[in-house]
């Protein structure tokens, strides 16, 4: 929402703003809902209500120019409705570059191309170890002392998915 009415401008009518702003986020919040409890009834009744939320001229130019804008992407912002285990967002990504471009700015970059592929490497491991809820380095010191008993990230995405994956010999 914030990209919608980020680009108004601050000084005029703030209320018109801010009352599409609560309807917009008691949307998301339903979509929310409905990926949680997907149902044919309920899918229907978020389509009407997207309809209904930007067909609405508010008066105010700048708005109705986002609305526009927003109501012309209603494929891919009502995708979730067909397939509800998409994202709503993709703050993950975004923050998983904010990581590399900030590690890019502190080092100055990596010195080769061996290197970039070190810091990909490395800051891959490092966020599949966040999603895995796993310590990164207390990872890679039992990787390294203990391999044999110490299950891989594949493995260990495996059994989380159910998936039967033999250990790598």
């Amino acid at each position: 929402m914030n990209r919608v009415t980020s680009k108004v401008s601050d000084y005029l009518p703030q209320g018109i703003v801010l009352g599409f702003g609560d309807r917009y986020w008691a949307f998301s919040r339903d979509l929310l809902a409905y990926q949680q409890a997907p149902t044919a009834a309920e899918r229907t009744r978020l389509e009407d209500a997207f309809d209904a939320l930007v067909e609405d001229e508010t008066g105010y130019a700048a708005l109705d120019d986002r609305i526009s804008k927003t109501a012309d992407k209603r494929a891919q912002l009502l995708a979730v409705l067909k397939h509800p285990d998409i994202p709503l967002h993709n703050n993950a990504m975004e923050l998983a570059a904010r990581r590399r471009v900030r590690k890019r700015d502190v080092s100055f970059g990596p010195q080769s191309r061996t290197g970039a592929r070190a810091w990909d490497t490395f800051q891959t491991l490092a966020a599949t170890a966040a999603k895995l809820g796993v310590g990164f380095f207390h990872y890679l010191h039992d990787r390294i002392v203990t391999p044999a008993t110490t299950p891989t990230f594949a493995e260990r995405l495996a059994q989380r998915a159910g998936v039967g994956m033999q250990p790598a010999a």
